[in-house]
């Protein structure tokens, strides 16, 4: 399989690396850098656990190639605590009980980091909509929309 050079910055890193031309982005991570908390669902984009921010923009990484990531910043999971300490929307998450099993959270949280530094000012149902791309079969979603309305009203 061709290879390609590619340089990006992951969490905050800038790296370079060769990358198969049809690697996933979700792949790269996982495989070459590590980055389990992306996790790897349903793999056609359709259950959100794959999600990480793309120039600020949430992702499924399953459907993203590696090659396209050359220039691009990256945020997965592992990139949004700081010195030990969570991010807002993960304190959100964890005083909401929005963890069951934890499979799709690292998606959550990464979709809602997005619409919280986006400004979103969405209602409930508006979250709803936004957040309509993950799965979650541990819970029936009303404490993950509570995590999420409350980073949103966060300062």
């Amino acid at each position: 399989m061709a290879h390609k050079h590619i340089q990006c910055t992951v969490n905050g890193q800038k790296l370079s690396l060769e990358v198969a031309v049809g690697e996933s982005l979700l792949d790269m991570l996982r495989n070459r850098l590590h980055l389990t908390g992306t996790k790897k669902g349903c793999g056609v984009g359709e259950c959100g656990a794959c999600t990480v921010l793309l120039d600020g923009e949430a992702i499924d990484s399953c459907l993203f190639l590696a090659v396209w990531a050359d220039g691009k910043d990256i945020r997965t999971i592992e990139g949004e605590s700081k010195e030990g300490k969570l991010s807002k929307v993960q304190e959100a998450f964890v005083e909401e009980g929005a963890v069951q099993c934890g499979f799709c959270t690292p998606g959550f949280v990464m979709s809602v980091t997005a619409l919280v530094e986006k400004g979103c000012q969405c209602e409930r149902e508006g979250l709803k909509k936004e957040l309509s791309g993950h799965m979650c079969r541990c819970t029936g979603y009303h404490n993950i929309v509570n995590a999420a309305e409350k980073a949103i009203g966060e300062p």
